[in-house]
């Protein structure tokens, strides 16, 4: 079936609902997991940060322990997201939540010492790329239209909030006995895997066994179809320039703080300054995603990219702490309104069989991006202060945002990639920078989904797993986000 751009645009009519969303079975199911595990993760952050302080009385190497997370992402993000393509999503996230969970279990045991807790952790956060670019993967399977977009919302929402619940019951589980922690965040992996086990439907992988390749030219693949399709390409310009900003105010909280201690204390201003872009995050992705109709949604995607840094010029008059953290709630409230958009806009203009592969592109680039803004803000911050940094960062960024959304393709160049993604096959690129027809993708049974199925993930348009029709028509990125 040939796939219509009224199919795909949102609908004048009004946004899909919470309610709609939940119906879903596997939605549920596959929600309900990621909460789990979102909250074990940052109690585990926080009960290791512990221990190992504890054990060896080291900052850096507590802090070590903190950012072993994120090494994954950094040495091989994209690589280890291929692996999600190659089997089905359901068993590649039940597998990597069986590991994780096995690995925290040895952790915990008493007496490990330090060096063996940084390796197991590193090697139970190998299980991250694959785990969360399979469930990127499943969501379009699962939502269609405006669907998607509002359980991007929702996750991106949850996720945020899962952080600040997380790392409070970590503190204090910890701070007892942090070997209990790291069991309840084996415990969130178990039951995480029974309920993806039971919940969801077993989707055939995206990428038959004829059809592969090697791992690191399918990894490459991944690269050229999100940065060699002017869509795409676009949308990663904008999402990637929205980290760069962002991440900013949070990342040098505890060193602003210090400069106004005798306003507020230091440990609340810090803690103010950190909580409010999450805060500000969430209260975006519900509104926005909620209360606005999925045209005016993409109408204001541009605009609240720009006006995402804008929001924190204001730095440069060295207010108050609490008025800090407003500007960045206010920063993060405008990226969380954008940003379920882009991504469903990403989606719709990826062919299925490069979603896992995509995600592991921008979720390292995003990684790779915050924290190279923290690191050149904090260097920037030792010469200069921290309102002059921030306030001509973000000045920059305005500048860089307005550049980004004037660039934007052009309506037919983006109707020309999602008609080409919904056919199955990768969009090619003119020498001037447009987008013909589809050329056929070079794993087709990965796309159509074989005899009967259409390429939009094996359903027609709008249809749902149950059988019912959606209506005409996501810091997490979930390329599906």
């Amino acid at each position: 079936m040939e796939a219509t751009v009224s199919d795909e645009r949102p609908s004048p009519e009004g946004p899909a609902t919470f309610r709609e969303v939940f119906a879903q079975r596997e939605y549920r199911a596959v929600f309900t997991a990621s909460t789990l595990g979102w909250i074990g993760d940052y109690i585990a952050k926080a009960a290791v940060t512990l221990l190992i302080y504890r054990e060896t009385e080291s900052v850096a190497l507590s802090a070590a322990a903190f950012a072993v997370s994120y090494l994954p992402w950094l040495v091989g993000g994209p690589l280890l997201a291929t692996l999600a393509e190659r089997y089905p999503y359901r068993r590649v996230m039940v597998t990597c939540d069986l590991v994780r969970m096995a690995l925290l279990l040895v952790i915990a045991i008493p007496g490990m010492p330090s060096p063996a807790i940084l390796a197991l952790l590193f090697l139970a956060t190998l299980a991250n790329p694959p785990s969360q670019a399979a469930r990127s993967a499943l969501m379009p399977l699962i939502l269609s239209g405006d669907r998607l977009v509002v359980g991007l919302s929702v996750n991106a929402s949850v996720g945020q909030a899962a952080q600040v619940v997380g790392y409070l019951a970590g503190a204090a589980i910890a701070a007892a006995n942090p070997a209990a922690a790291l069991l309840v965040n084996a415990a969130t992996f178990g039951a995480s895997a029974v309920l993806l086990r039971l919940g969801v439907a077993d989707h055939p992988p995206a990428m038959t066994a004829a059809h592969r390749s090697h791992l690191f030219r399918e990894t490459g693949e991944g690269f050229r179809i999100v940065f060699g399709t002017p869509v795409l390409r676009a949308i990663a310009i904008l999402v990637f320039s929205a980290m760069l900003f962002s991440i900013v105010p949070e990342g040098l909280a505890a060193a602003w703080a210090g400069r106004h201690a005798d306003d507020m204390g230091r440990g609340a201003a810090q803690a103010v300054i950190m909580a409010a872009n999450p805060v500000g995050f969430i209260l975006g992705g519900l509104i926005v995603g909620r209360a606005i109709a999925p045209a005016r949604r993409l109408a204001l995607m541009r605009p609240l990219a720009v006006l995402a840094p804008l929001t924190l010029v204001p730095a440069l008059f060295d207010p108050p702490p609490l008025v800090v953290a407003l500007l960045a709630a206010a920063c993060g409230f405008a990226v969380a309104g954008m940003l379920p958009m882009a991504n469903g806009l990403f989606v719709r203009a990826l062919p299925d069989g490069f979603r896992a592969r995509a995600f592991g592109v921008m979720a390292t680039g995003i990684q790779v991006i915050q924290g190279l803004a923290v690191l050149v803000t904090g260097l920037l911050a030792d010469r200069f202060s921290i309102p002059l940094v921030v306030g001509v960062w973000s000045a920059a960024g305005v500048l860089l945002m307005t550049l980004a959304a004037l660039s934007w393709p052009s309506p037919a160049t983006v109707d020309a990639a999602v008609t080409a993604a919904q056919q199955g096959g990768r969009p090619a690129t003119e020498p001037d920078g447009t987008t013909r027809a589809p050329r056929p993708d070079p794993h087709p049974s990965r796309s159509s989904g074989g005899p009967g199925r259409s390429p939009t993930g094996g359903r027609g348009p709008g249809e749902q797993p149950d059988g019912g029709r959606s209506g005409e028509s996501g810091r997490h990125w979930h390329v599906v986000t």
